[in-house]
């Protein structure tokens, strides 16, 4: 017996897959999101003298903390495997039709580090100013003991939250919006309002530097149909923020 396993994909079907790859990734992040801000804006004491803390130990003992640490990264990852996975069901290559691909590693590495220039320079002003009117938490980018693995598993980290949060949050939404015929405002507004909804734990300083970085990737992904440079410009941002918090003079930080 033979069994037909493809049929035609319904606006209904494909809105429903969206939600629910939301709903197991970042769609999930913000609404616990939602939930720290509140519960820090009811908490005693102003939202400037309470603290977001990314990068924490899992454990007191470093081996078992380091294998949490790499577990935490790799599921982290599969919600990007599967929506790579669900458009492999669209014609064409999944990995070319989100520009995640190497046929342009040079133009790409450049496009990344000219990104994250653009958005590194006046995101540190704008955290800074919202440090100043208290409205963002104290941010800890990085809370791993002081073992040899802390540096290498920083730079996993900002990878895994590069690669996550621009193929899900813009190669992937942007193509399923599209493909259900929302306007290009629409697109883009949900885009950056999602990232910077998943930040909102850390403030609304960071909502909004991080809504504004939506915008501006969302553009950017419009007009070149390559996430791999988004990629590249989040890690490179993550991992100065990681690893310099890391490394650098605490006191060097006390703006934040």
């Amino acid at each position: 017996m033979t069994v037909e396993l493809t049929r035609p994909v319904s606006r209904r079907l494909l809105g429903t897959e969206t939600l629910l790859v939301l709903g197991l990734s970042l769609g999930q992040s913000a609404v616990y999101a939602v939930v720290s801000i509140i519960a820090k804006l009811t908490a005693d004491g102003p939202l400037s003298k309470q603290t977001a803390s990314l990068n924490t130990s899992a454990s007191a003992r470093p081996w078992l903390d380091l294998t949490y640490q790499l577990l935490g990264i790799l599921f982290a990852l599969l919600p990007v495997l599967l929506a790579v996975h669900l458009l492999a069901r669209d014609p064409g290559d999944p990995a070319r039709t989100l520009g995640l691909d190497a046929r342009r590693p040079g133009q790409d590495v450049a496009r990344g580090a000219g990104l994250a220039a653009l958005i590194g320079l006046p995101g540190l002003a704008l955290f800074w100013v919202a440090a100043q009117l208290g409205l963002n938490a104290t941010l800890v980018p990085a809370a791993l003991p002081d073992v040899w693995w802390a540096v290498p598993v920083l730079i996993l980290a900002a990878a895994q939250n590069a690669v996550l949060e621009e193929v899900i949050v813009v190669g992937y939404l942007v193509t399923r919006l599209g493909q259900l015929q929302w306007r290009l405002a629409a697109i883009i507004a949900a885009s950056a309002l999602l990232r910077g909804s998943y930040h909102l734990y850390q403030g609304f300083g960071a909502f909004l530097g991080n809504a504004v970085m939506g915008v501006v990737f969302s553009l950017f992904y419009l007009r070149t149909r390559r996430v791999l440079p988004l990629v590249i410009a989040h890690t490179l941002l993550d991992v100065f923020a990681f690893v310099g918090y890391a490394l650098l003079p605490r006191e060097w930080f006390d703006w934040l």
